[in-house]
């Protein structure tokens, strides 16, 4: 693109062609047009092919017409490659001495610029632009291998076959640049740009969009060389806002209001043929919210092979949304708050992680959704894919899901690219214990995600104070049971061997238990549940829904909740007698129970009888529904006619429900679920 031109080139072709053919002239005066046809021009800068030269001077006048062309301009060392370049000005000498020559500058598939230039006897100044863009270059014979450039409001993508020198997939697709830059080219020396550049309003992305900055402004003193057949890069400076992206990385360099200091950025880079960038050292410096400093490989594809990186935030706090929105998003943990303070060293090497030694100081952490909390993370956390390093971190409370954990310490030994934790763990929770055994952790390396495993038991814990954490009712009774093994890997928990618990004086297997996107967006449970022997007394009394007496069995098959929200399930429930458990509900439940499943009231006696009598004796109750689409197909104990039995009566009054909706709206009856567990339906006797 001509107008990416630096005014080296244009300098070297100039200052070239015009001594070659103003020296004409001055020998003949009375000489009308004067030609020229140079097959090629090498300068330390740039080689031109195909130059012809044309002056139109006609005799005694006191100016004339000067045209340039040049077939091919070639600068491989700052990537700049033209064809079939014209120049026309009017030519004419100045007060002393010397020669100007303003005109238009064009190339095919160019917008036309405006090149002026004046030769002085002792200096050379040139100067490109094209609107409030301005390009301009000075030469003084006292320092002939220097080229001085100053540069206004320049579009950034003027630069473009530059920066492409050094990073081919990076695209600017907006910013303005102002500044000052000297390009040396010694005659036994390599090329070498340095200065100081404004970046205003810059953006950038990749092709594929996996890098990209937008708003972009800062200060910075660059320093480029060649030596050899190498590339050095030098970049010292300041952001003052911006917005940057890399992968899933995103990082805000302005808060809301615009008062954010500007962060401090140096960095030291080597390329040599056939071979990626190279970082011997870098620095970023944010305030107290993040400081780094490190060392950088990069592969010739642009990613990253090496990394050894020295971490320090003295303020967590904007941290996760200046820094770390991006990827706390992609986790499904978008809005994490987080405080305190830490510090970390870290190694990648071929790709993947090589070490970690992180330190902890009162770190706090609260998950948007309040799915999980810690308070108080102190301690470190040291992770090796070689020789063992052992470490430990504690908590003084957590929660899960609204469920209070108590204190706790993890401490962890790390070998061979996994964390171990070198003894059980013991948690506080609800009046019991949780204890998890065989906690392994790998993170994410070659290609995989992060895996876990562990054993977990449960034992004791409350499940009144449980239900109530959860925004349930206030059961009674406790829990306990065990998970063999869980294993995590590729966004998805199973779990050998299923959970069994004892609660409600009964058993509740839980078996074929898996879950997706546990830590992720819309996470998904599947599990088969087995019930034997529940207390269903201790189950309704907690409700306003009347209390039955029994023994309750039964099983909940191909159950999946979405976003803990149950969207299919096939489910059977029906009571057992038991030697000594009485079977009697109440005329409140037997209300609820109609209210609920649609069902009418079947009796011997009158209907207007049934409200003398406080309970009812029962041999069986029954109920079933196989959840699909948000439709309920529902079932009871067996047929019973049109309709289908819920409630099979004994003794006198003799009395059965009878249910006869078949297909219930999910939504319609979770709400009357929701309105008898309030209290909200009243019995009604006809």
């Amino acid at each position: 693109m001509l107008s990416a031109m630096p005014r080296a080139i244009l300098h070297r072709l100039l200052s070239t062609l015009c001594a070659l053919a103003l020296c004409l002239p001055m020998a003949s005066a009375g000489a009308r047009v004067l030609s020229a046809k140079i097959a090629r021009v090498s300068t330390p800068v740039a080689t031109l092919q195909g130059v012809e030269v044309r002056l139109d001077w006609p005799a005694r006048a006191a100016g004339g017409e000067l045209q340039l062309r040049a077939s091919r301009v070639e600068a491989p060392d700052l990537g700049y490659r033209f064809r079939d370049l014209r120049w026309r000005c009017p030519l004419s000498r100045d007060a002393q001495g010397g020669w100007r020559c303003d005109g238009v500058l064009q190339a095919p598939g160019a917008a036309p610029m405006r090149l002026s230039l004046s030769l002085a006897t002792a200096s050379t100044d040139a100067a490109l632009s094209r609107g409030p863009a301005r390009f301009a270059l000075h030469r003084s014979a006292a320092t002939p291998d220097d080229t001085e450039l100053v540069l206004t409001r320049v579009p950034l993508a003027w630069a473009q076959a530059l920066a492409s020198q050094a990073w081919a997939a990076g695209q600017f697709k907006r910013g303005t640049l102002d500044g000052r830059l000297t390009v040396r080219v010694p005659a036994k020396g390599p090329l070498r740009v340095d200065g100081r550049l404004a970046l205003a309003d810059g953006a950038l992305e990749t092709p594929d969009a996996s890098i990209a900055a937008d708003k972009l402004d800062g200060v910075f003193r660059i320093d480029y060389r060649k030596p050899g057949k190498a590339t050095l890069l030098s970049v010292d400076g300041e952001l003052r806002g911006g917005e940057l992206l890399f992968g899933s990385t995103y990082i805000a360099l302005a808060d809301a209001a615009g008062r954010q200091p500007p962060a401090r950025l140096r960095i030291d880079a080597l390329q040599r043929p056939g071979e990626g960038w190279r970082l011997p050292a870098f620095e970023w410096h944010d305030g107290g919210v993040l400081q780094a400093s490190g060392s950088a490989a990069l592969t010739r594809e642009a990613t990253l092979d090496r990394l050894d990186l020295d971490l320090r935030s003295d303020d967590l706090a904007p941290l996760g949304e200046r820094y770390l929105s991006g990827t706390l998003g992609v986790a499904g943990l978008a809005g994490l708050r987080m405080r305190g303070a830490l510090e970390a060293k870290l190694a990648i090497a071929g790709g993947s992680l090589s070490r970690v030694d992180a330190r902890l100081h009162e770190v706090s952490l609260e998950e948007a959704n309040k799915r999980f909390a810690f308070e108080g993370l102190d301690g470190d956390l040291r992770y090796s894919d070689g020789a063992a390093v052992d470490s430990a971190l504690r908590w003084r409370s957590a929660a899960l899901d609204r469920v209070a954990l108590g204190a706790a310490t993890l401490p962890w030994r790390s070998a061979g690219g996994e964390l171990r934790a070198r003894e059980t763990v013991a948690i506080p929770v609800l009046d019991g214990s949780m204890r998890i055994d065989g906690l392994t952790l790998r993170p994410p390396a070659a290609g995989h995600g992060m895996q876990l495993q562990f054993g977990l038991e449960l034992d004791g814990l409350d499940i009144g104070k449980l239900s109530t954490s959860l925004g349930g009712p206030a059961f009674r009774g406790t829990l306990s049971g065990r998970i063999p093994l869980a294993r995590y890997a590729e966004e998805r928990i199973d779990f050998d061997g299923g959970l069994s618990m004892q609660a409600f004086g009964g058993t509740i297997a839980v078996s074929a238990l898996s879950m997706e996107r546990p830590f992720g967006v819309a996470p998904t449970l599947s599990a088969d549940l087995g019930l034997q022997g529940l207390d269903l007394l201790s189950i309704t009394e907690v409700f306003d829904f009347g209390s039955i007496s029994g023994r309750l069995e039964g099983r909940v098959d191909n159950l999946r909740l979405v976003d803990w929200t149950p969207t299919a399930f096939d489910a059977e429930l029906h009571t057992v007698a038991r030697r000594g458990v009485r079977q009697r509900l109440s005329q409140r439940a037997v209300q609820n129970i109609s209210s609920v499943g649609d069902a009418s009231i079947v009796t011997s006696l009158q209907g207007r009888l049934i409200g003398l009598f406080d309970d009812f004796g029962y041999r069986r109750i029954g109920l079933s529904c196989r959840l699909e689409n948000e439709i309920c197909l529902m079932g009871g104990l067996h047929s019973a006619g049109a309709g289908f039995t819920i409630v099979e009566g004994a003794g006198i009054p003799r009395l059965n429900v009878v249910g006869f909706n078949r297909r219930v709206d999910w939504p319609t009856l979770v709400e009357r679920v929701a309105a008898v567990g309030k209290g909200e339906v009243k019995p009604v006797f006809e």
